[in-house]
């Protein structure tokens, strides 16, 4: 096997999967390799995968995505979706932000099977309610000799941080309580001096077959320190506690960012050190700005609560965070969950990072949006939250006649939909019309047309007569009729007095669906007050 270096990276690739045949190889061999196959031999699933996102901020867009992926990779080979809150940093937790992100997750709809809130076989789902498995598992490991307790204080270390940048070299522990005598360590413990707990690493690491980036081996030993795995404080570090919760938890498959690829070998050795077998893992390439910027946190629109609050539809959220992306053959727009369930396919992740154009964000919700319209259930639910909409927006401003019932809001949806992006648009100034009626000074219709009566009065007639016929189809024709009866006036001059006194706009929707949206008894109560003013 060709060895590949790779410059500026500490780690080497010995081999990189280029098309999806060899993929669909290293994801047979990486299942079979770590002992967890896709099925047991009873045909049942094994698949246990985990989000584990840290508390320490909101649900972002690129946290999502590993949710997601880890979701479609459960659901596809019938598995277990968990989420574990990794809170062992407690200086940067953020209140409210564990609950928000499983909030986040239900409303994309894709809900984890074990969670904090749901509970299940394996919890505590929060790694601050599991101390006492990482204290045992730390002692294990210091028992065994693959750890041992450091004594070094903050300012020691911070001195060996400052030299090595002087120096122009990477920071890293010199491992110096490594080689303290047995007796030494049971002094300064019998003191009680503070310390905490390092994983001692070990020389000539094996590769190892990521189910996206192929082989890969990250000498640590050469490159670093020993890790801390037990802070002072007595919370764990992420590299011992994932790896007990992993444990622990069955997790068959770790599907998680490409930055903790570099520290897959750490992990590994402590595996080995536990003398436990290792999940499968595939690192994914990183999600970026459609300009290659990397996402950051201070992005307003990178928080999933920002488009819940703008009144995006998951659907659609997931649809584009998937197109952009890989691990499926087909990437149109409009897929709903269970496609992309179905069309899923893990030998496709490549590893390039995925550009995100969240420009495109209107155009795929336009599309979801029109497919919910199209479903008689989902329909009703949109009629719901319209309704919910319109009393927010405009209160007791609304018209008498009706306009919050059900009949009236679901033939707007139907009229509009393709040419809306978002519900919301429908309580936007544009639309007030449907909701509110407008009122018109006459001077206004007056510099419109000078037969603005007129054309109010034959209109009456004309849907006074025929108003069991109000279709879109006939009122075009009859329109047409107008200004061959008023004989005087222009039809562009005709359909904007009309549009005016209808709406109070100048322009939007078509007279006739703006006819077809109000419905005869509306049309005739505003064209009254035309004749009226």
């Amino acid at each position: 096997m060709v060895v590949v270096p790779r410059q500026r990276c500490c780690f080497t690739l010995l081999w990189r999967a280029g098309s999806c045949v060899s993929m669909r190889a290293v994801r047979t061999s990486v299942c079979s390799a770590s002992g967890f196959p896709l099925e047991d031999g009873g045909g049942r699933s094994s698949v246990r995968v985990r989000f584990a996102p840290s508390p320490t901020g909101f649900l972002h867009l690129g946290g999502l995505r590993t949710a997601l992926y880890n979701y479609l990779f459960a659901k596809k080979h019938r598995g277990t979706f968990i989420l574990r809150m990794e809170d062992t940093d407690q200086s940067r937790l953020v209140s409210g932000a564990a609950e928000s992100i499983e909030d986040m997750l239900e409303w994309a709809g894709i809900p984890p099977d074990e969670s904090p809130r749901k509970g299940g076989d394996f919890g505590p789902y929060l790694q601050s309610q599991r101390l006492e498995k990482y204290r045992q598992a730390a002692e294990t490991l210091v028992h065994t000799g693959n750890a041992y307790y450091c004594f070094c204080s903050p300012q020691r270390l911070d001195l060996l941080k400052k030299e090595a940048l002087r120096s122009r070299q990477n920071p890293r522990y010199d491992n110096r309580c490594r080689h303290l005598h047995s007796d030494q360590v049971a002094e300064k413990l019998a003191s009680g001096q503070p310390r905490v707990v390092r994983f001692r690493l070990q020389e000539g690491v094996e590769p190892f077959e990521d189910m996206v980036f192929g082989w890969n081996r990250h000498d640590v030993a050469a490159f670093e320190g020993d890790p801390v795995i037990i802070k002072a404080d007595g919370f764990p570090t992420y590299h011992l506690a994932n790896v007990v919760d992993d444990h622990h938890m069955q997790i068959s498959h770790v599907l998680r960012g490409s930055e903790w690829l570099i520290s897959t070998s750490k992990h590994l050795l402590m595996y080995k050190a536990f003398g436990w077998k290792p999940p499968a893992f595939a690192h994914l390439p990183l999600l970026l700005n459609k300009d290659g910027s990397k996402l950051s946190k201070r992005q307003g629109d990178i928080f999933i609560e920002y488009y819940v609050k703008k009144g995006s539809l998951p659907e659609a959220l997931l649809d584009l965070i998937t197109n952009c992306g890989s691990g499926f053959a087909d990437n149109r727009p409009g897929r709903q969950l269970n496609e992309l369930i179905s069309h899923f396919d893990a030998s496709r992740l490549m590893t390039h990072s995925a550009m995100l154009d969240l420009d495109k964000l209107p155009e795929f919700n336009r599309i979801h949006l029109l497919q919910r319209i199209n479903s008689k259930e989902k329909c009703e639910f949109l009629v719901k939250d319209l309704q919910d909409l319109i009393r927010q927006a405009y209160g007791t401003e609304t018209q008498e006649g009706g306009v919050l019932e059900s009949g009236y809001i679901r033939r707007i949806l139907h009229l509009r939909k393709g040419h809306i992006t978002c519900l919301k648009d429908l309580v936007t100034p544009d639309y007030t019309y449907l909701w509110v009626r407008p009122s018109v000074p006459r001077e206004q219709l007056e510099n419109v047309c000078a037969e603005s009566q007129a054309i109010a009065a034959l209109t009456m007639e004309m849907i006074r007569k025929h108003s069991k016929e109000l279709s879109m189809e006939w009122l075009n024709m009859e329109l047409k009729e107008l200004p061959k009866k008023l004989k005087v006036v222009q039809y562009s001059t005709v359909m904007k007095a009309l549009r005016l006194a209808l709406s109070g706009l100048q322009q939007g929707p078509s007279v006739a669906e703006m006819m077809v949206s109000l419905g005869p008894i509306e049309i005739c109560h505003r064209l009254q007050r035309v004749l009226e003013c």
